[in-house]
């Protein structure tokens, strides 16, 4: 039977039963895993709070219902702590704008800078960003930089902007729910931001190298083809060239869709494919696949700081030079 990328249910019953279960995992994983060992259960809220995240982005995208505000009551309660879900969606959704794909201040989860910005960074800092370049450096010590980063961007974004004031204003009550939990759960404060960071490291997996430099914006959109626990925890979005092109379509239905017409995806792509993750972390892990400035962007001299987009970002405080999203 052939697979429609636009039709699509009225509501997607797969996701809320991950959901529930996402909840419930979380639950047993804050209390009575805890209590059986502290490992244990900081291990299994980990991953709850890893399949949390990617089913915020299957909100934010429309799913499981069409009601925005349904899907955004669905994963309110703030699991993540640094990050809020409207600015997760206000950034994310902008990122999709394929034309701006790794671009160091238009798209927001780039993970290149501007070679200018670059050439001006102290050796300390550059290194930090070299070692955070590679698969292992990404995931232990990009939770703390990417965070670092995009905390700052944040405060510099409230100072002005109501909008943003507003959504991290939900986020705080969406964080007093889990802290209300934790303040009777065996697990803590402690135990718990040992979770978010290990969660944090593992959706670095994902992000690694989810999209390149490349002169056409539709290769710049990367395929693994992995079938295993890491593509349940990240909702099959290792198929990512498939979710650009498509980000309609429900998460359970993906692989169907990319079976159907791989050779179409891998020729849109440019044939930017992984086979499986085991790959990624064979060729990667300590080697950087990446420079840290964009080797596309060319290295001019700065625009003038009266005029242009990029001014409007830089005077604003929206993008400053170094803010990078922290988001899942």
């Amino acid at each position: 039977m052939a697979i429609h990328p636009d039709s699509r249910s009225a509501v997607e019953w797969p996701t809320l039963a991950l959901l529930a279960a996402t909840y419930a995992l979380w639950a047993l994983g804050t209390t009575f895993a805890f209590g059986l060992s502290p490992a244990l259960g900081i291990a299994l809220t980990a991953l709850a709070i890893t399949q949390f995240c990617s089913l915020q982005h299957e909100a934010l995208h429309g799913h499981p219902f069409r009601s925005p505000r349904l899907n955004e009551a669905l994963v309110f309660p703030a699991l993540f702590p640094t990050v809020p879900y409207r600015r997760f969606r206000a950034t994310h959704l902008a990122h999709h704008h394929d034309p701006n794909l790794t671009d160091p201040y238009d798209d927001p989860e780039s993970n290149y800078l501007d070679p200018r910005v670059w050439a001006r960074l102290p050796r300390a800092v550059r290194a930090a960003f070299r070692a955070n370049n590679t698969l292992l450096g990404r995931m232990l010590l990009g939770p703390l930089l990417g965070s670092l980063l995009w905390l700052r961007g944040e405060a510099r974004l409230m100072r002005h902007d109501t909008t943003a004031r507003h959504d991290w204003a939900l986020h705080l009550i969406g964080l007093g729910l889990v802290a209300l939990w934790l303040a009777f759960a065996p697990m803590g404060w402690l135990g718990y931001l040992a979770a978010v960071y290990i969660a944090a490291a593992i959706l670095k997996i994902r992000t690694f190298l989810e999209h390149r430099a490349h002169h056409a914006p539709r290769a710049r959109t990367v395929i693994v083809e992995d079938r295993g626990p890491l593509a349940l925890l990240f909702l099959n979005n290792n198929l990512h060239v498939v979710h650009h092109m498509h980000p309609q379509v429900p998460w359970y239905r993906l692989p169907a869709l990319y079976a159907a017409q791989r050779g179409h995806y891998l020729r849109r792509n440019d044939g930017y494919l992984y086979r499986s993750y085991a790959q990624i972390f064979a060729r990667h892990l300590i080697h950087a696949k990446d420079p840290v400035p964009h080797p596309l962007r060319p290295s001019v001299p700065d625009p003038t700081p009266e005029t242009g987009a990029y001014a409007i970002r830089r005077n604003i405080g929206v993008l400053p030079e170094l803010s990078k999203n922290g988001t899942p």
